[in-house]
C-alpha cells in the first residue's frame, strides 16, 4: 500500500459531489462494467476477491472513490491487498469504508481505464453465508440498499449503473446462479468449479446478485421468448417448481402491459435473503419459506417481477424517491390481480393498503418523499409501498385509464436502463395528459398525512332536505374528489363532490337517512374520523 501525500486530503471534499440523500458521488466518472471474481469455500467464511472496474471519465478529475467496508473490531470486513490502474500513476488509501484513489496527473476527460482491486475478508453483511432450513451451507448476495460494499468494491448507490459479470469459484457440489446469462462453467483442480455469469444490460449494484447452493433447477417456460428458471433447494424441488412456475404469468402480463422485459432471463431463487423477496435484476431471491407447494406465492412473485421494470430498469436516482420502485411494484401487483381475477381483487387490495397507510401515519407521520431519513432501510415503510401505490391509483382516476397507461409505458420507454426522479415521472404524465399535475403530486407525495374526514348529517332548513357536512379535520387541507353513497327512505343514491374547503355542506333530498358511506368504489386515500 502506498500512502498518499497529505495535501491530497483537502481535495477530496472539494472534488466530491453529494446527492440529496447524502451519498458522496464521483463527478466526472462513470463505471462502465464490473467484473467481480469471488472465491468461496466450505472451510471458512473468508472470501477472496478480485474486482476489475472499467471506468470512463466524462471530465478531468484527480480523485475518485469507491465503497468497500473496512475491517471492524470483530474482525469482519475487507482488507485490500493490492490496487492497480492500467495507466498507472496512482496512490490510494482504504479508510472510512471508502477506497480513495488519487492520480498525480489527472484522469483525462473522455479517457477510459481499468481499475483492479485484490482483497479478502469475512463479509459482515451483503453476502449471507449461512445454513438453509435443511442445514445445508449456502451463499447469497443481499445488497439492498447499500450493503454490497460489505464485500464488493463498488459505487454502492443506484445513480451509477453498469454491466456486470460474476466469476464465482466454489466447491463443485454447488450450483451458482447470478444476474445475466451463464457464459461459462469450468471445472477447476481440487473438486472445484468456476461459473461466469454476464449481465450486458446496465443495472445498479443494489440489484446485482449471485447465489450458491445445492439447487434443483427447472425451466418453467419461455414467455415472450424469455427463459424463466426456478432454482430451489434440492429437498424442495417438487414443491418449489410448482410454486415458482406461476412466475410465467406475471412476466407475460407485465411485458404486454408495460413493455419489453429488460433482461436476458428470469431466475426465481429460493434463498436466505433477509427480505421476503429481493428483486435482483433477472435473478430474484425469495425467502426460503416462500416454497410451500400450495401455489401461495403468486402476489409475491408478481411484486418482485414488476420490479424488473420499475426499480431495476427504471431506477430511482436518489434513495428518497424509492416510491418509484416500491410504490410502482405494489400497485402493479394489485393491477395484476385486478386484470387476472377481477375488479374486486383490486378494491380489496387497495382497502388493505389504505389501512396500512393509516396505521403507519398514526405511529409515524411523514411524507412519501422524506429527505430526513438517513437510514435507508427505514424507507421500506407503508409510505414507499402502500401510499406510493395509492398515489398511482388516484392518478389513474384523475387522468383516466387511457392516458394513465400511456404515461406509464412512455415513462418506462424513456428511462429504460437509466435513472429517474419523481419530477421525471411527473413531466411524462403531464406531457401525455396535457394537465398541470404539480398540485396533485405535491399534496400526495410531499405533504404529510391525508384527508381526515368527519361526515355528519342534519335536517336542512328546507323541508324534505338533509344537509350532509364533510369536514376536513387535518391540516393542511387537501383537494380531492369524493363519492358518497346515501341509504335513505327514498333508496340509495350517490353523490360526487369536489372537496376543496375545510367544510363542505351538501343539501340532499332524501327523507330519513339510514347510512352515509364514503368512497364506495375505493378511489381515495383518506381516514374517516368520528
Amino acid at each position: 500500500m502506498k500512502l498518499f501525500p497529505t495535501f491530497i486530503l483537502v481535495l477530496v471534499p472539494a472534488l466530491s459531489l453529494t446527492g440529496k440523500d447524502g451519498y458522496r458521488r464521483n463527478p466526472g466518472m462513470d463505471v462502465i462494467n464490473y467484473s467481480f471474481s469471488v472465491s468461496i469455500s466450505d472451510t471458512g467464511n473468508t472470501i477472496y476477491g478480485k474486482t476489475a472496474i472499467t471506468l470512463s471519465f466524462t471530465d478531468t478529475v484527480s480523485v475518485i472513490e469507491f465503497d468497500l467496508r473496512n475491517i471492524r473490531p470483530d474482525g469482519k470486513g475487507m482488507k485490500v491487498d493490492s490496487l492497480h490502474f492500467n495507466n498507472g500513476g496512482i496512490t490510494w488509501k482504504h479508510r472510512g469504508d471508502r477506497i480513495i484513489i488519487i492520480r498525480s496527473r489527472p484522469f483525462d476527460r473522455y479517457s477510459e481505464g481499468i481499475l483492479e482491486i485484490v482483497y479478502h475478508g469475512i463479509p459482515a453483511d451483503g453476502l449471507i453465508i449461512s445454513n438453509n432450513k435443511y442445514h445445508d451451507r449456502t451463499f447469497f448476495s443481499d445488497h439492498w440498499p447499500d450493503r454490497a460494499s460489505n464485500y464488493l468494491p463498488c459505487i454502492d448507490h443506484p445513480y451509477d449503473k453498469a454491466t456486470v459479470e460474476f466469476i464465482i469459484m466454489a466447491p463443485s457440489h454447488y450450483e451458482v446462479v447470478a444476474s445475466g446469462y451463464l457464459a461459462e462453467e469450468l471445472h477447476l483442480e481440487g473438486d472445484r468449479k468456476q461459473w461466469r455469469w454476464k449481465e450486458e444490460v446496465p443495472i445498479a449494484v443494489k440489484v446485482m446478485a449471485f447465489g450458491a447452493a445445492e439447487f434443483d433447477i427447472q425451466l418453467a417456460g419461455k414467455p415472450e421468448n424469455i427463459p424463466v428458471w426456478s432454482y430451489v433447494f434440492r429437498e424442495n424441488g417438487r414443491e418449489g417448481f410448482y410454486d415458482y412456475s406461476i412466475a410465467v404469468r406475471p412476466l407475460t402480463f407485465f411485458s404486454q402491459l408495460i413493455g419489453t422485459y429488460p433482461y436476458e432471463k428470469l431466475a426465481n431463487v429460493q434463498s436466505k435473503t433477509i427480505f421476503g423477496g429481493l428483486e435482483n435484476a433477472g435473478c430474484i431471491f425469495y425467502s426460503e419459506r416462500s416454497v410451500t407447494g400450495k401455489g401461495k406465492a403468486e402476489r409475491l412473485l408478481a411484486h418482485e417481477i414488476a420490479h424488473q421494470w420499475f426499480g431495476n430498469s427504471v431506477t430511482e436516482n436518489d434513495w428518497h424517491h424509492v416510491w418509484l420502485s416500491e410504490g410502482f411494484a405494489t400497485y402493479l401487483t394489485s393491477v395484476y390481480s385486478e386484470m387476472t381475477y377481477g375488479t374486486e381483487q383490486l378494491k380489496e387490495s387497495m382497502k388493505a393498503a389504505r389501512e396500512l397507510v393509516i396505521k403507519h401515519h398514526l405511529r409515524t407521520p411523514g411524507p412519501v418523499i422524506d429527505t430526513t431519513i438517513t437510514d435507508f432501510l427505514k424507507l421500506l415503510n407503508a409510505y414507499s409501498y402502500q401510499k406510493g401505490a395509492w398515489v398511482l391509483h388516484m392518478l389513474r382516476q384523475d387522468v383516466g385509464e387511457e392516458d394513465f397507461w400511456k404515461g406509464i409505458r412512455l415513462y418506462y420507454e424513456r428511462f429504460r436502463n437509466g435513472n429517474a426522479l419523481t419530477n421525471d415521472f411527473v413531466n411524462v404524465m403531464e406531457e401525455v395528459t396535457g394537465k398541470d399535475l404539480d398540485a396533485f403530486f405535491d399534496q400526495w407525495l410531499y405533504t404529510t398525512g391525508m384527508p381526515e374526514l368527519k361526515i355528519t348529517s342534519r335536517p336542512s332548513r328546507k323541508k324534505g332536505e338533509t344537509d350532509i357536512k364533510i369536514e376536513q379535520t387535518q391540516e393542511p387541507l387537501f383537494r380531492f374528489p369524493l363519492e358518497l353513497f346515501i341509504n335513505s327512505q327514498k333508496g340509495t343514491i350517490s353523490k360526487k363532490l369536489q372537496i376543496t374547503e375545510k367544510v363542505t355542506t351538501v343539501p340532499v333530498v332524501t327523507g330519513k337517512i339510514y347510512e352515509i358511506g364514503a368512497d364506495p368504489e375505493i378511489k381515495l386515500l383518506f381516514r374517516e374520523v368520528k
